[in-house]
């Protein structure tokens, strides 16, 4: 009779884990299959921004035997993305100064030396 009660209990037991792990499993289906959409959408979000990208690629130059970047063509297509880094940061510090800001500041914030001097040593005059 014991036999008969430890199976009864054990399988209800057993019954109660099954429902439980039915549960998680649908949860966890419910879950994949959002990430799997999601996936799909950053993919095809990379695909675009890559695509983008390489129109709108940065071109450099030799300009007093230095590399520099070219200012990259404008067109109605081109996002802030698109710009190289260096550009991106200046228009970080004009958007943040909520108002006119002088090319020394921004020089000054980029790390680089604005002084007046310096523009006329680099160009030669002293």
């Amino acid at each position: 009779m014991q036999e008969r009660q430890w199976i009864a209990a054990h399988r209800s037991e057993l019954d109660a884990l099954v429902e439980e792990l039915t549960m998680q499993f649908q949860e966890v289906q419910v879950e994949r299959d959002e990430l799997e959409v999601a996936e799909r959408v950053l993919n095809r979000l990379a695909e675009q921004v890559q695509a983008d990208a390489e129109v709108v690629a940065p071109i450099s130059a030799k300009v007093a035997g230095r590399a520099v970047l070219l200012v990259p063509h404008r067109s109605d297509a081109a996002e802030e993305y698109a710009l190289p880094g260096d550009y991106r940061e200046i228009l970080a510090i004009v958007r943040e100064a909520d108002g006119p800001v002088q090319v020394r500041a921004v020089g000054e914030r980029l790390g680089l030396n604005a002084s007046v001097a310096a523009s006329w040593n680099l160009c030669g005059r002293r």
